[in-house]
């Protein structure tokens, strides 16, 4: 039960995995077949941020 006050805690780390989630359900709700690895890398944007790693 949340508490009366209206004090509201924010993950942002549970919140950007829940986006990124559904984006993940999006982009497989639209493909016609499984998604590719490559396909689901893109989705969660892994080669950019593995290339703001390498600066």
């Amino acid at each position: 039960m949340a508490p009366v006050g209206g004090t509201a805690v924010q993950d942002h780390v549970a919140l950007a995995e829940i986006e990124l989630c559904g984006e993940l359900i999006i982009a497989a709700s639209a493909a016609q077949e499984r998604l590719s690895l490559e396909s689901i890398d893109e989705v969660l944007k892994v080669a950019e941020e593995r290339d703001s790693f390498r600066r």
